[in-house]
């Protein structure tokens, strides 16, 4: 009789879920900014990034871009995204399909479509292109800059997501694409090394794990990663090899008072840098001499980084930024004399919010290069100023 009772208890909660379920309402969301930048790069950096601060894009060497002093305008990070949330018998459908106008790969420099999502989840599962585990969004601060700290993990992948876990406290962990790119250094032109290629036999295994209380959020996230070539010539030399890749990435939100925010983040590992903002190659070239058939082998490269800034809300009108972020590279001994070594960024700026959903705001930011070992080291200043708008329209419907 007990059994009968907790069964038939038990399918009425079910029942009972089912009908809410059934009575919250279907969403469909459409968002988007248009925004405008403008502002004058005091000195040069890449040509292909000129609205945008990235360490690892200036000179390597002096007037590789021309010359200092150049006035930019654009309208790339204008943005637009569609989001849906459909009530089914397995729980709540989530799709989310969202794209930018700045131009990445071949259309680097261009204002062109880059798509920043294509991610649906169910329940527990979520599969698509979304932020990776390994990266810590809410860790970017208020700045009107696109590319953002260089001492900060963002990096968009494909993935299988599992969540066990979700709300004040998160778990989730994913199967992620692979990828990673090398520097053969000062073996570059050597024609040995023209018959390597890449091999990804398995996905990136990434995880989070954020614990949120009324003081902000800690959150600790990790990837590991397998990293391979294959020599496919036949010289007498055979550079095939991998690599294991790995990092942990620390990361937090914490209230300062009312009116303040501490936005943190420091990463370490190894191979990592193709999940980073703003790094390299994940893999140099180690000579190895005392090996006649593999006097050259491929590593992973060290990294440290990390991130600090400071969200201040003046009053409901303007709002402040301030802040720094790093990033450091173990070079190994293959690498060529100007590779990249160090990379420094730091920010400022003042926004203004004069009527809903509207900011207008004037931001100023530097950022340091720092070779390997041919005593290079150079930065760049920009003054930018940008307006955007942005607007949210949501639309609640019934499934028949």
């Amino acid at each position: 009789m007990k059994k009968y009772y907790l069964t038939l208890g038990f399918s009425f909660i079910c029942m009972r879920l089912f009908a809410q379920q059934q009575e919250l309402p279907n969403v469909l969301e459409i968002a988007g900014t248009v925004m405008s930048d403008m502002g004058y790069n005091f000195n040069q950096i890449n040509p292909d990034y000129f609205d945008v601060m990235r360490p690892t894009q200036l000179p390597a060497h002096k007037n590789q871009y021309g010359t200092d002093g150049n006035v930019f305008f654009g309208v790339r990070q204008s943005f637009f995204g569609v989001r849906s949330i459909i009530q089914t018998p397995l729980g709540t459908l989530n799709a989310r399909f969202a794209f930018d106008l700045f131009g990445t790969g071949n259309n680097a420099g261009r204002t062109a479509f880059h798509m920043i999502f294509a991610y649906v989840e169910l329940g527990k599962i979520g599969v698509g292109h979304n932020w990776s585990l390994f990266s810590d969004i809410d860790g970017y601060p208020n700045i009107v800059e696109y590319w953002g700290p260089v001492g900060l993990s963002l990096c968009k992948n494909v993935q299988l997501r599992f969540i066990p876990l979700s709300g004040r406290n998160r778990l989730a962990f994913a199967l992620e694409s692979p990828g990673a790119s090398a520097d053969q250094g000062i073996y570059r032109d050597r024609i040995e090394l023209d018959d390597i290629k890449p091999k990804f036999n398995l996905p990136d295994l990434s995880a989070e794990f954020r614990v949120t209380r009324n003081w902000g959020y800690a959150e600790l996230a990790g990837i590991i990663r397998k990293i391979a070539w294959e020599d496919q010539g036949e010289e007498p030399y055979d550079f095939t090899g991998h690599a294991i890749g790995w990092g942990f990435n620390l990361s937090t939100n914490l209230k300062l008072g009312k009116k303040s925010l501490f936005v943190g983040q420091t990463v370490i590992g190894e191979g990592i840098e193709n999940n980073m903002n703003d790094a390299p190659t994940d893999i140099g070239i180690k000579n190895n001499f005392s090996n006649p058939v593999s006097p050259l082998k491929g590593v992973p490269l060290p990294l440290y980084s990390y991130s600090a800034y400071i969200n201040h809300q003046w009053n409901n009108k303007f709002s402040s930024v301030i802040g720094y972020s790093g990033i450091i590279v173990d070079n190994s001994d293959g690498q060529a004399p100007d590779a990249f070594h160090k990379g420094s960024y730091a920010s400022t700026n003042l926004l203004y919010y004069p009527i809903p959903n509207v900011t207008a705001g004037v931001e100023l930011q530097w950022i340091n290069r720092k070779n390997y070992q041919d005593g290079w080291e150079t930065s760049a200043t920009k003054i930018q100023i940008s307006f955007k708008y942005s607007f949210r329209h949501e639309f609640k419907f019934k499934q028949e």
